[in-house]
């Protein structure tokens, strides 16, 4: 990724968090134990992606080649003070095939740092304002709609200006289990047990967790909340307008789907954003896990495309640039508790533990591909025309050979990300 879209990806993800922080108030900490299980499914696909591009995965957070890959993070947070040597773990089914167990490990505590004051009479280093005109477009439709681009100019507008502008629908935020005062912290995977998580393991069965900080947490999950099935792309094609017409499997579980473009205008030097959304959005705060609330909401409100979609079309203004199509399916959320919470308000209620079960899909591709067919098309049929020197043939199929790096996807992509 080149440097101008690093710097305009960091200043709209800090007004994403900000704009969460102020959306949805935090919740106050109930004093039991609280196990989260964030389960995801990812498929990062580019095609003519070979083994010696491969170190590009790291980007995206894989640790080898693109294709389908299952991640796990458990952690768990229980109240007390901390015992001399914390122990945790968290047994699960035979069918997951990764052992008996998962360590459950306390982090080390992290020593703190004081920074190097200013010296006197020295200017604190100036934060420089990012130059970036970016155009935003939204839709699945084969031409762009009446009103689009809308556009958003940091030359024309102040900082708050650009982040308010890029903000678009918040969900709840969510406070997942951590290290602070007065509780005790276990995770997985940690620097002790880090395995991969197999393709052919299976979450569903009766799993408990224990330890010696933590009361006994015993629950079952179920085929609905088992890993996703990977995100497949079935068909990424242009369409007479100059569209692209994207389509893929649906997934049994999913409960909604969202998807986003991030591409760049090399001629321009603008940054262009495209949505699945029915209206203006960024979405790069809905490239996450979700509330069930919040999908049924953004279904409501036509952001995120309902469960059964299987289609959706780029608008045109997208044709010619090297975009990364990213997708998202979102799992429905599980919520335990022990003993389960009473449907009357007024009856008390005083849990044991609670348990949080969450899911997502995600997949990447590239809207090259289109480029990449009809440049394989247009190659074949050239090559299957007469020529009466053999010389000259080949020459000509040199020039139209679609390896260059304004043609080729991999090479216009190197462009953007900086592989």
């Amino acid at each position: 990724m080149t440097r101008k879209l690093m710097m305009i990806a960091a200043v709209f993800a800090v007004f994403s968090l900000t704009g969460t922080a102020h959306a949805a108030k935090k919740e106050k900490i109930q004093y039991y134990p609280h196990y989260w299980m964030s389960i995801s499914t990812g498929n990062q696909s580019i095609p003519g992606m070979n083994e010696q591009m491969s170190g590009m995965a790291a980007l995206f957070g894989a640790k080898s080649a693109f294709g389908p890959r299952r991640t796990l993070q458990l952690q768990l947070e229980s109240p007390g003070r901390m015992p001399e040597k914390p122990e945790a773990q968290h047994d699960i089914p035979a069918k997951q095939s990764m052992g008996k167990s998962l360590l459950l490990l306390t982090p080390e505590p992290v020593k703190e740092t004081k920074e190097t004051p200013t010296a006197e009479g020295e200017k604190p280093q100036k934060i420089e304002k990012p130059k970036a005109r970016m155009l935003i477009y939204w839709g699945c439709d084969d031409t762009v709609r009446k009103g689009q681009p809308k556009v958003i100019d940091t030359e024309k507008m102040s900082m708050m200006e650009f982040g308010k502008a890029m903000v678009g629908h918040m969900p709840t935020q969510q406070y997942p289990p951590s290290a602070h005062n007065g509780w005790v912290y276990g995770e997985w995977p940690n620097r002790e047990d880090n395995k991969d998580v197999p393709q052919e393991g299976s979450l569903v069965g009766e799993h408990l967790v224990h330890g010696n900080y933590v009361t006994d947490i015993r629950f079952n999950i179920d085929q609905k909340h088992d890993f996703m099935a990977p995100v497949e792309f079935s068909s990424v094609k242009a369409t007479p307008s100059g569209a692209i017409r994207v389509e893929w499997k649906d997934i049994p579980t999913a409960i909604g789907y969202f998807a986003t473009v991030m591409a760049h205008n090399p001629e321009t030097g603008e940054t262009i954003l495209w949505s699945s959304s029915e209206g203006p959005e960024p979405g790069f705060a809905l490239m996450n896990y979700l509330t069930n609330s919040d999908v049924r909401r953004f279904i409501k409100e036509k952001v995120v495309m309902p469960a059964g979609t299987t289609t959706c079309i780029v608008p045109p203004a997208l044709k010619d640039l090297a975009g990364a199509l990213q997708f998202i399916a979102y799992g429905e959320e599980m919520d335990l508790s022990y003993p389960p919470k009473p449907k009357d308000p007024k009856q008390p209620w005083n849990p044991k533990w609670s348990v949080k079960v969450r899911l997502k899909s995600t997949g990447m591709t590239t809207l090259a591909e289109t480029q990449e067919r009809k440049g394989a098309a247009g190659k074949k049929a050239k090559q299957a025309a007469p020529s009466d020197k053999d010389g000259d043939s080949r020459d000509k199929q040199g020039k139209d050979d679609d390896s260059g790096p304004s043609k080729n996807p991999i090479n216009r992509l190197k462009g953007i990300f900086g592989f």
